[in-house]
């Protein structure tokens, strides 16, 4: 029996600040680019042993951008942020872990209001 691997088919913007990747699985993920910026899996922004996250969710801008993101392999995206921040290796087993649309996330995290703009 072989498995498919999952991986993009298409991402597209849904909203201001909102990324929407449809998977090739027929899932569509829903990804709001600050909550992606403050879960980076990266070893400076989450602790690799005990996978806690290292940043509070008010060290990121409130006006944080997705200045570029691109294919690593077959199996991650690199994101390039607004902020500089650039070494988070985001794998599409840890995006769809993370998808923020209703059927994966149907009560939602309250999000924090930054003081800080940018």
């Amino acid at each position: 029996m072989s498995t498919v691997a999952l991986e993009p088919k298409d991402m597209e913007w849904l909203e201001k600040g909102v990324l929407g990747i449809e998977w090739n699985d027929g899932h569509k993920g829903i990804y709001p680019v600050r909550y992606l910026r403050q879960h980076c899996p990266c070893a400076a922004c989450t602790d690799e042993w005990t996978g806690q996250l290292r940043i509070k969710p008010d060290d990121v801008p409130l006006l944080i951008m997705l200045m570029d993101i691109e294919p690593v392999g077959r199996y991650a995206f690199k994101i390039t942020w607004s902020d500089g921040h650039d070494t988070g290796l985001y794998s599409y087993k840890f995006l769809r872990e993370i998808c923020q649309c209703d059927i994966c996330q149907p009560v939602k995290p309250v999000e924090t209001r930054s003081k800080r703009l940018l």
